[in-house]
């Protein structure tokens, strides 16, 4: 049976709790992605490895941020800030990738196993936290 200090009670300590979480585990990508690019392609896969993990945490906190914010909303504020936020961050990748693609310092490879293993473990965390969140349900 799980204990109540495994638990997340309240929105300000459940998006918290996604955003320290995601954040260390991303660090710990970058890490282990630096090392192995370093050794596997040199200064390159290096830099790649930390553009990736950089890039993963930044889509990362703005997802939590316009989740929260739009939690403050009402329903279709949500859905108006989470969609635009949504939108924002397709267009600020397509624009990324096109402007990383034609750079001599990236190793394609490394960055996009970086920018998978750290989207899957962020979303490997957002629903462990939610699905231990213990929050309490009010009406309108």
């Amino acid at each position: 049976m799980p204990t109540p200090a495994s638990f997340t009670f309240g929105p300000g300590q459940l998006f918290r709790r996604v955003l320290s979480w995601g954040a260390a585990l991303i660090g710990v990508i970058a890490v282990v992605a630096s090392a192995l690019g370093w050794w596997l392609a040199g200064a390159n896969g290096l830099t790649s490895a930390l553009i990736g993990a950089a890039l993963a945490l930044v889509f990362v906190s703005l997802t939590a941020l316009s989740v929260w914010l739009g939690g403050k909303l009402s329903l279709g504020g949500f859905f108006g800030v989470v969609l635009g936020g949504w939108i924002l961050k397709v267009v600020l990748f397509l624009i990324l990738v096109g402007v990383l693609r034609h750079a001599n310092f990236i190793n394609g490879p490394t960055l996009f196993l970086t920018l998978v293993a750290s989207i899957l473990g962020s979303l490997g965390i957002d629903s462990y936290v939610f699905l231990k969140a213990r929050l309490p349900i009010e009406p309108r």
